[in-house]
């Protein structure tokens, strides 16, 4: 990557503080980044109100989200921005008044509660609501009000009491969904389903340019602004870039239709970088600004609740939620802490330094706090939602393979420790949930990979991307290598799409679901695969 001259200018600039700071105290990071790169200190929104009533465009051009349900609440978002591909949005700098409502029913005949929250220049004119007093496992409708104008309305629902006996739960994972790809048609026929909530696993946006004909898309009827044609870098830029992206109609649709739980990978902020370590090894201080505008973002425009806004560059987007006693999701943060990818990054033989048991994928907290938290778990099905792929995958059959170093595969101490603390907290039912590479896998977790024989430790589901790595084939060029190399594998497709997941008290069942082309719109959806394993017994079977 290359920066123009004013960007290195203000990244030098906003690093000479945090270099001095960022290793004092959180907040002392948090204050030089507000002064550096216009985040101010939370509770620092003191802007004047401007009068709503004076909006004239259509706020609500970016839809409506909701997330992180809970039994009696559930995040509600949007963010007001009547012109969204222009620098400020179309807003005042000033806060404006929102009024929001959920109500049982899609008319809003019967309200469950309402409420006006500001929506501050601050965070860019972005608005978390999190209502309370809601009933469990629920369905709720909600939209939003700014002067004369009144959002799409949302569908939401909140998680079943902590110690409620469901008898099903479904859910879908979804990841990478670079705009400059495709179109998110998966995201219409994901709209569709019958759902309890998504997660989202990473790569809500690429930090990459996008053309004026949106890339892959090839539009012939709008031309996109030139700020898009450059990498992400300010806040101002990924500020900018979401709001591309969640200009997208099919996005908008799933957002509407279903509560969303999303945490980030790499390109939120820039391709395979590790903690404060960049692609491109730029002084940590100088990458630390950038990453506290991407996470500044990310947040502003993500259905999340106040523990994760971030401080600066730090945020702790690691958190558990439950639902009943038949699932806890474990929601992992693999970028934020982990340790530089082994031997420079890419595929390589694994060897002592990727092998190096001081080596870490989630750094030593988060890792305890997963384990802590299993050994607490009195769920029927322990599932982690996360980002890379967590099982063993040789690119070559025989001694000569390699395995990618951006994966669990080149932290393998990091992920025996992991299996090691599921093992010991008694964890019998393990599913793991993984994006990033743009197929769907689905894997036996083994105790040993070197040992087909030995003890599955559970299941992991992969699901492919949205739209990245544009239309794919249903058999990459690899796919008879990697399944004779990887016995543990049980499917592989290189189609886009998404999976869904149905928890029962005996059974977890993974559809993957496939698209035939993201690079013209409009594709219909089919189930490629269906597999199952059973509740005591871990190894996928065809359903």
């Amino acid at each position: 990557m290359t920066h123009t001259a004013p960007y290195e200018q203000e990244i030098r600039a906003a690093a000479a503080h945090v270099a001095r700071r960022r290793f004092l105290t959180v907040t002392g990071a948090a204050a030089a980044l507000a002064f550096t790169v216009n985040v101010p200190a939370a509770g620092a929104a003191h802007a004047a109100e401007a009068d709503a009533r004076k909006i004239t465009e259509n706020p609500f051009t970016l839809g409506v989200a909701s997330g992180d349900p809970q039994p009696g609440s559930v995040v509600l978002w949007t963010r007001l921005a009547p012109r969204p591909y222009e620098p400020g949005n179309g807003m005042p700098n000033a806060r404006v008044t929102v009024r929001w409502e959920v109500a049982y029913d899609e008319r809003f005949a019967r309200l469950a509660g309402h409420g006006r929250a500001d929506a501050h220049p601050e965070f860019n004119h972005s608005v978390h609501i999190e209502p309370t007093g809601l009933a469990p496992d629920r369905v709720y409708y909600y939209r939003f009000r700014v002067g004369s104008w009144i959002s799409p309305v949302g569908r939401t629902r909140t998680a079943p009491a902590r110690g409620a006996h469901l008898s099903r739960l479904k859910l879908a994972a979804v990841s990478c969904q670079a705009y400059h790809d495709g179109y998110f048609t998966a995201y219409r026929h994901l709209a569709e389903e019958d759902l309890d909530v998504v997660f989202h696993l990473g790569d809500y946006l690429y930090e990459y340019p996008v053309d004026a004909a949106g890339g892959a898309r090839k539009y012939t009827d709008r031309t996109l602004p030139a700020h898009f044609r450059r990498e992400t870098v300010t806040l101002e830029d990924y500020r900018l870039r979401y709001a591309l992206y969640k200009s997208d109609p099919d996005l908008q649709a799933a957002h509407a239709a279903h509560p969303f739980i999303v945490t980030w990978d790499d390109h939120e902020v820039e391709n395979n970088y590790a903690s404060d370590i960049s692609e491109d090894n730029l002084p940590p201080a100088e990458f630390l600004v950038r990453r506290a505008a991407a996470y500044r973002a990310y947040w502003e425009n993500q259905p999340l609740r106040r523990p994760q806004r971030p401080h600066g560059p730090d945020a702790r987007l690691y958190r558990r939620l439950h639902y009943g006693q038949l699932a806890q999701f474990d929601i992992l943060d693999t970028r934020q802490y982990r340790s530089d990818q082994a031997y420079g990054d890419g595929w390589h033989a694994p060897g002592p330094e990727s092998d190096d048991p001081k080596r870490t994928l989630t750094g030593a907290t988060q890792e305890r706090w997963l384990i802590d938290g299993w050994r607490q778990s009195t769920a029927r099905w322990n599932v982690l939602p996360q980002q890379v792929a967590f099982s063993e995958r040789r690119n070559a059959t025989g001694p000569g393979y390699q395995l990618s170093m951006d994966a669990w595969d080149g932290y393998r101490a990091s992920r025996a420790r992991v299996l090691a603390g599921a093992e010991s907290a008694g964890v019998d039912n393990l599913v793991v949930l993984t994006g990033d590479v743009h197929v769907h896998y689905a894997f036996d977790i083994k105790k040993d990979f070197a040992d087909p024989g030995s003890r599955t430790a559970g299941v992991e589901f992969v699901t492919t991307s949205i739209a990245s790595g544009k239309d794919g084939a249903d058999r990459p060029a690899n796919w008879g290598t990697y399944m004779a190399a990887n016995p543990h594998m049980k499917f592989y497709n290189g189609r886009r799409g998404y999976v869904t997941v149905t928890l029962d008290r005996d059974t977890a069942r993974a559809d993957y679901r496939t698209v035939s082309a993201v690079t013209t719109p409009g594709a219909p959806v089919k189930t490629a695969a269906s597999f199952v394993t059973e509740a005591g017994n871990p190894g996928l079977k065809p359903a």
